[in-house]
């Protein structure tokens, strides 16, 4: 298994902040309205990562504009309780979910090999460091000298060695400072850090809807090891050999959603609002503008994964040591269910 490679307090502590109160975790939303009998469709319990946010859009809308029900299909979102999303999909408590690679790694290092990456959310890592524009960081070097809000894992602190060393920097200069940040702008004006790792497509969006002026750099500007899948949508393995043209049928609806994210943009964030009315509807709207060129970016179609992408950071874990068992580079994402 890995040595607390995930990411998943971080990413509680970030969808925390994205909304006031949502409904408990395990709360479900069922499928949305289409012409098809609901005795007739086949149920598929989908599994998000943590709270909703834009990261989903394309399933609220596909939910919403009835492209599950147009594909035979009545599914069922629910966030995780006890068990992380990966658990519930490797499980088969959950069919399909959300997941990243860097979570399907510590999965497969932990030996749930039972779930399998089948789309990628967003095209590359939109994940950097972020800091008060006042201090001037605007490449990773400047972290030197500052104080860096740390969650204490180690793949989140070797991603910044490196991306720190790469820089010229050293990083050894960067006092790290263990928080949990749940609202990153607060913490600034708190002065409680100087520099913290965020996304772009939420973070700085905020910063940006709350007129708070910051500098940002991302990750792959530095090093493009770092242009890992995350997030993505993941499928029991069980799930995908005995109902391959289920998770075939999904996707053509999940795929169908997040272009409409991608071409009208504010009518998704609508959707999402109305489905989720505690979120934050100014952010929702910036950020889903933000996404609208991220989810496919400069692939072909969206939810396109490559190869050597996907290998690349897998053998970044190996080499660094940070899976005490060495993963299969090859492993944990598949195309055969995603159709151009």
């Amino acid at each position: 298994m890995t040595a607390n490679l995930t990411r998943r307090s971080f990413a509680a502590a970030s969808a925390a902040a994205a909304t006031a109160a949502l409904a408990a975790c395990g709360g479900s939303s069922d499928a949305g309205s289409g012409s098809a009998d609901q005795g007739e469709l086949t149920p598929i319990t989908f599994c998000l990562d943590y709270t909703p946010n834009t990261n989903h859009t394309g399933i609220y809308v596909a939910q919403s504009q009835g492209f599950f029900a147009e594909e035979g299909l009545e599914v069922t979102i629910v966030q995780p309780a006890e068990d992380t999303a990966e658990a519930m999909i490797g499980t088969g408590q959950a069919q399909l979910g959300v997941s990243y690679q860097d979570y399907i790694a510590n999965s497969y290092a932990g030996g749930n090999t039972k779930l399998v990456a089948v789309a990628a959310v967003i095209q590359h890592n939109t994940s950097g460091i972020m800091s008060p524009k006042e201090l001037g960081v605007t490449s990773a070097k400047g972290m030197e000298g500052l104080r860096y809000a740390t969650w204490e894992m180690p793949v989140e602190q070797a991603t910044v060695k490196q991306v720190v060393e790469k820089d010229g920097g050293d990083f050894s200069k960067v006092k790290l400072v263990p928080y949990t940040v749940d609202d990153e702008i607060s913490g600034f004006k708190a002065d409680l850090f100087d520099t913290v790792w965020v996304y772009e497509g939420w973070a700085v969006q905020n910063a940006t809807v709350q007129d708070y002026p910051v500098n940002y750099f991302s990750f792959i500007s530095i090093d493009d090891v770092f242009d890992y899948y995350t997030p993505v949508l993941a499928a029991n393995t069980d799930f995908c050999e005995s109902n391959p043209d289920v998770v075939k049928a999904f996707l053509r609806a999940a795929k169908r959603g997040y272009e409409y994210a991608i071409e009208d943009p504010d009518g998704a964030a609508a959707i999402l609002c109305e489905a989720v009315p505690e979120l934050d509807t100014a952010l929702v709207g910036q950020s889903a503008a933000f996404l609208a060129g991220e989810y496919q970016s400069d692939a072909a179609s969206w939810g396109i994964i490559e190869a050597d992408r996907w290998a690349a950071f897998f053998q970044w874990l190996n080499d660094n040591k940070l899976v005490e068992t060495p993963l299969d580079v090859n492993a944990g994402w598949t195309m055969d269910y995603l159709e151009a």
